[in-house]
């Protein structure tokens, strides 16, 4: 299981500058704005050879007048139950505040491991000043400035210390993992149920942690594959969750523990932020898409022209990846439900294609001749050979050229259409890179 790290605290402490620092990233936008982080608040973080995922959980927050108290308290209560790690923020230059003890009461009650970050300490005056924050009964403030990085290594290692060995020992290799992701409501779980309704001991599941994925066996007409399934994995607390922030921390171990994602849209309500949100982290870890429009049975005027709007409107929000197949389907009648199936299995055949090296270097290099890449500063870039790598996860092709570093995105986008033109690699991400030769 892909572990999973939580940032918390309230704003303006520098939860965004430390996940930037855990990230190597600058996605996170940093100001001195509380509120600031509204999304992109998702990364990943290695360390001595292990890598987990890291959550920001500033971006959820609403910005209202009664600012943020029951968002923040919402937030961390949800960071608690999916989380694997918490690393609760303070900031060591305001001291401790009301709403750092709330968000304490809160951490004190779960069993998970909390760590307590002391951040903005800059020089050793400041270690001092951290000591008021063993108040909050959360063990020792760990020192670190995430601005400049001091303290931040000795954090990674405690961390480490605290994170659950993964162990995957009781999932077969070798069978694909279909993952069923997408906002609250639009029907995951009906269309889980609908894949193993009938039938249900041909299906054997097992089941991490509360916290983790439960992954079904679905075994029969043909198809033999795991369901990593979200939906209905544990009653949701009894707080009136922040809905969003939920289904993408639900969403992120779904995600990164599967090979395939099917991604379900409510056809009533068209492509929203949320599913971007959810289609993002899909593109991030790299995984294969398979995008169901669910209740297609309430809509009501089902010609081709209709069809073709709402697929073109899909394609667009999602561009430059659009080669993906678009099923409109309905859990509650089943129609078009074994289709989901066989296309998400095709799209799994497609994550593996292996295409010989000579085979490819016939199609591509009549076509690079045809349209080379643009020259820069009167340098002319010329590609003379490419393969296909062996043993990765998704279908990558290196191109050996004499100047690399010339060679834009626009142009390894013409590739990849190229490649995608020759074969079918439909519902898979590419990577194409440009090396010297």
């Amino acid at each position: 299981m892909a572990n999973l790290v939580a940032i918390v605290g309230r704003p303006n402490v520098g939860k965004s500058t430390l996940f930037n620092r855990l990230t190597k990233s600058r996605r996170a936008i940093v100001s001195d704005t509380a509120g600031t982080t509204r999304d992109r608040q998702y990364g990943k973080c290695e360390w001595n050879g292990r890598e987990f995922s890291v959550v920001d959980t500033g971006g959820w927050v609403v910005k209202s007048d009664d600012i943020f108290e029951d968002a923040i308290r919402r937030q961390v209560i949800i960071a608690t139950e999916e989380a694997d790690v918490v690393l609760f923020v303070v900031d060591v230059t305001t001291g401790l505040t009301d709403w750092d003890e709330d968000v304490a009461l809160i951490l004190r009650r779960t069993k998970l491991p909390v760590l307590l970050v002391a951040n903005k300490v800059d020089n050793n005056e400041q270690r001092y000043d951290a000591a008021e924050f063993y108040k909050l009964g959360l063990g020792e403030p760990l020192c670190i400035s995430s601005a400049t990085g001091s303290g931040t290594g000795d954090l990674l290692d405690i961390v480490l210390t605290k994170l659950k060995d993964e162990d995957n020992e009781s999932l077969e290799d070798g069978i694909p993992r279909f993952a069923v992701v997408g906002r609250p409501n639009a029907g995951k779980s009906s269309i889980i149920n609908a894949f193993i309704g009938e039938d249900r001991n041909i299906v054997t599941e097992i089941a991490g942690t509360t916290r983790d994925s439960i992954y079904t066996r679905y075994d029969k007409f043909g198809f033999d594959f795991y369901l990593v399934d979200t939906a209905g994995i544990r009653k949701k607390n009894k707080v009136t969750e922040d809905l969003e922030f939920y289904s993408v921390m639900r969403s992120i171990r779904a995600i990164e523990n599967s090979d395939v994602c099917i991604l379900m849209i409510d056809a009533t309500r068209g492509i929203e932020a949320q599913d971007m949100n959810i289609f993002q982290l899909i593109q991030k870890n790299n995984k294969s898409l398979v995008v169901v429009v669910n209740k297609w049975d309430l809509v009501e005027n089902k010609d081709q022209k209709v069809i073709s709007t709402f697929e073109n409107a899909i394609r667009n929000r999602m561009a430059p990846f659009t080669d993906f197949p678009i099923i409109f389907a309905s859990a509650l009648t089943k129609q078009r439900i074994f289709k989901v199936l066989e296309t998400a299995k095709q799209v799994y055949i497609n994550r593996k294609v292996k295409i010989g090296t000579t085979k490819l270097n016939e199609v591509m290099l009549p076509l690079i001749e045809a349209y080379p890449p643009p020259s820069i500063k009167g340098k002319y870039i010329k590609i003379k050979y490419c393969s296909q790598l062996p043993n990765t996860q998704i279908p990558s092709f290196v191109f050996y050229a004499n100047l690399p570093q010339y060679v834009k995105e626009p142009y390894k986008r013409f590739l990849e259409n190229k490649i995608r033109e020759n074969w079918t690699l439909t519902g898979s991400p590419i990577n194409v890179f440009i090396r010297q030769k």
